[in-house]
């Protein structure tokens, strides 16, 4: 079996937010918010000269295009490799794959495998700094980050905030990195879904983390509804009728009453309409849907600037 090289110690690579200091969610925040007021048109050098190679194992619409997009806004040169279009289609290991990238000497490799802990266990040995495009059903730290961008546009505040999280929680990556940052900033959230895809482990991530399983208590009062995908390609069974998903857990009008006035919805995407939420409740004011994306485009430049700004002292991409 192929072996990693030992190359030491990775530099600064953005792997989940669990580990992260909310002082660093805060940068990342800021920042943020600084280039989400950038217009889309100019192009900076904040980058310029650096390579990003996106190294994508599962599908991927959104994530792959924004950190494109944010990479070339920063002036880095962009590789995209998807699996299919790799040498992994030929039969070669993905520490090979890794390997191979890492002799190219990129500036940062983002990564997302169906693996949980794959970006952190190639973290170990790679000289190259990789942030986390998504790792099985761990963790999915920008995604995370562009929610709180966009709470935060709306609410000012991360504190003290009702968040309730609504769905197929148990095989979501981007629940668990909610959860770990919200907690981080005592918000009060709520968990629920059918009783086959939420863990009472979950209630254990963060503090102030609860758990119901009935859809009308948990948008109660909600500052915040999160609503995530059912994620049916990390089912190895079928964990709930099909036909019955929607009429329990699936967003409509009359739910979103249930929360506070000046509620809003979020969902990662790609959301399906009937399924999860509604049309009525996904094209309204409330949803920032929408501005999530956008948002991710900010917060993925941000991160490449802050991954890139420390590579051992030796290349120094951001002031």
């Amino acid at each position: 079996m192929p072996t990693l090289l030992s190359r030491g110690p990775s530099p600064r690579s953005l792997l989940g937010i669990e580990h992260l200091q909310r002082p660093e969610i805060e940068r990342l925040l800021e920042r943020g918010t600084h280039y989400k007021s950038v217009p889309p048109f100019m192009k900076l050098d904040t980058l310029r000269g650096r390579s990003i190679v996106n190294l994508f194992f599962e599908p991927s619409t959104r994530t792959r295009t924004s950190f494109e997009i944010a990479a070339k806004r920063l002036g880095a040169d962009t590789i995209d490799i998807q699996a299919l279009g790799s040498s992994l289609s030929k039969g070669e290991s993905l520490v090979d794959t890794l390997n191979t990238l890492a002799a190219m000497n990129p500036d940062i490799i983002v990564m997302r495998h169906s693996a949980s802990g794959a970006p952190h266990f190639l973290s170990r040995y790679l000289s190259t700094p990789m942030i986390n495009a998504g790792d099985g059903r761990h963790e999915h730290p920008t995604q995370a980050l562009l929610d709180a961008l966009t709470i935060l546009e709306v609410k000012g505040t991360l504190e003290g905030l009702r968040v309730a999280i609504i769905g197929d929680i148990s095989h979501s990556r981007v629940a668990r990195s909610n959860i770990h940052l919200l907690g981080s900033f005592g918000a009060d959230i709520v968990l629920c879904g059918p009783a086959t895809t939420v863990s009472e482990n979950m209630t254990r991530l963060a503090p102030g983390v609860s758990l119901t399983y009935d859809m009308r208590e948990a948008v109660r009062d909600a500052d915040v509804v999160m609503m995530l995908r059912v994620q049916l390609e990390r089912q190895n069974v079928e964990v709930f009728p099909k036909n019955e998903y929607f009429r329990y857990f699936g967003l409509t009008l009359e739910h979103v009453q249930l929360a506070k006035q000046e509620a809003i919805v979020l969902h990662p995407g790609p959301i399906n309409r009937g399924r999860e939420i509604t049309s009525e409740v996904a094209d309204s004011q409330r949803s920032m849907i929408l501005s999530q994306v956008e948002n991710g485009v900010a917060i993925r430049m941000a991160v490449l600037e802050w991954v890139c700004s420390e590579q051992d002292g030796r290349k120094r991409c951001a002031s």
